[in-house]
């Protein structure tokens, strides 16, 4: 997995260096994400818990080339939370949604994409998860945003193109727990082209 992620960091900071070269640019990023990370399936009953929708935040670097229909590839920070009953479960990882938007009206522009997460860590409740079923996985990402010349605002939608699990024994050490690792969030973020 290493390998891969070296290649999907590398493959975006040349796209983003080869955009930096041309108009309009390339910036920096930041907001706010409200997330739900997944289901938390208890292995003792057949039981599942549905998490609690929580605030997390992402900050990144971005390339955008083209006007009225543009590219823009990413490579952002994100650390989510999301509780079940009396447990929270965190999450880093690194983002990288590579999208195509179109300019509709004025400052208004639409876009979407792949966005390819990679798993930095995850712990749930003080338990350091190891055994996640991929580290990088492939989602969708796609939203509304706003330019006023070195400004932006934009909000989208993530979801995961599949399901990705972290196992981990329970506190007694007997039973294996599973929680879902591909959130679906809404992202709101604040650009400033550099």
């Amino acid at each position: 997995m290493k390998k891969n992620l070296f290649f999907l960091l590398l493959l975006t900071s040349l796209s983003i260096t080869a955009f930096a070269q041309s108009v309009p640019g390339f910036g920096i990023k930041g907001g706010l994400n409200y997330n739900a990370n997944g289901d938390y399936f208890e292995a003792i009953s057949d039981n599942y818990q549905h998490p609690d929708r929580n605030v997390g935040f992402h900050i990144g670097l971005f390339g955008k080339v083209g006007n009225q229909i543009f590219f823009k590839p990413e490579v952002v920070y994100t650390s989510t939370k999301s509780d079940y009953n009396d447990d929270s479960f965190k999450m880093q990882k690194l983002d990288v949604p590579l999208l195509v938007g179109v300019k509709v009206i004025g400052p208004l522009n639409v876009f979407a994409g792949p966005a390819f997460q990679y798993i930095l860590d995850t712990e749930f409740e003080n338990i350091t998860i190891d055994d996640v079923d991929k580290d990088l996985t492939v989602g969708l990402n796609f939203g509304i945003g706003v330019n006023f010349k070195k400004v932006g605002l934009d909000l989208r939608y993530e979801r995961g193109f599949s399901d990705n699990e972290a196992t981990f024994l329970d506190n007694n050490g007997i039973s294996t727990n599973r929680i879902a690792t591909r959130p679906d969030q809404l992202i709101l973020s604040l650009s400033l082209l550099i």
